[in-house]
């Protein structure tokens, strides 16, 4: 897989026509596009189209299916007919997904958000052993294992872990990624690049860093170049 193939770039605006500007000016430079909640509810399921023809030739579709087994079934293989190839759900129920045809698309299971630490989930109840952020994540990826994901989202923390747990075919896609220059923002749970793919990411997923800089496709770039330093230092360059 190229480099650039493994930066999964978060189309977080909520106008459709800005987010084809922006996969127009970054599809040479980012291998998927993902249409998050504010995008989705704001332009509907048609977005996935528009931003298709607009140059993507992945679309990470990042609803985090969250439902009874037979709802989040449904669900999810609507969100695979739209034509996309990675779908999110909270996976905390065993074999949902197992034996569904999900054509192309492949589930990912949502482990701990970024913006969470232990203090937050201390403040939700989670038993003291499951606090440990870190802790929990593993937790997660062991039930989206189960419920018949093909991999999971986690920050890059959480990559070497969870890498060692799921094997090399899985899937682990890391949020929560900023360069070492880079603002934090709402996130508590960040790391480079470098390390996220160092420390055994399949892709990455950024956002603001890209969109806000004041040359997103040199950002871009520079995503991809910690891509390809991070893959070199597991040898898998």
């Amino acid at each position: 897989m190229n480099p650039r193939d493994r930066l999964i770039f978060a189309l977080d605006v909520n106008n459709p026509d800005e987010a084809e500007d922006l996969v127009r000016l970054l599809a040479s430079e980012v291998g998927v596009f993902k249409v998050g909640l504010e995008l989705f509810v704001s332009a509907g399921p048609e977005v996935v189209a528009r931003v298709r023809r607009a140059g993507a030739r992945a679309v990470f579709l990042d609803l985090k299916l969250h439902d009874i087994p037979a709802t989040m079934r449904a669900a999810a293989r609507s969100a695979a007919a739209l034509g996309v190839e990675l779908i999110t759900c909270h996976a905390d129920q065993e074999n949902i997904f197992t034996d569904l045809d999900l054509g192309g698309a492949r589930m990912l299971g949502v482990s701990v958000l970024t913006s969470l630490g232990r203090g937050e989930l201390m403040s939700l109840g989670y038993p003291a052993e499951l606090t440990d952020p870190a802790a929990l994540v593993l937790h997660r990826a062991r039930l989206a294992l189960r419920a018949g994901c093909a991999g999971v989202v986690c920050s890059g923390l959480e990559a070497g872990a969870v890498r060692e747990l799921l094997g090399t075919e899985a899937l682990v896609v890391c949020p929560g990624i900023r360069l070492a220059s880079g603002e934090a923002n709402d996130q508590k749970r960040v790391m480079t690049p470098e390390k996220a793919m160092a420390a055994g990411a399949s892709h990455i997923v950024v956002g603001r860093p890209i969109r806000a800089a004041a040359d997103p496709v040199a950002a871009a770039r520079r995503m991809v170049e910690g891509i390809s330093q991070g893959l070199a230092a597991r040898g898998l360059a």
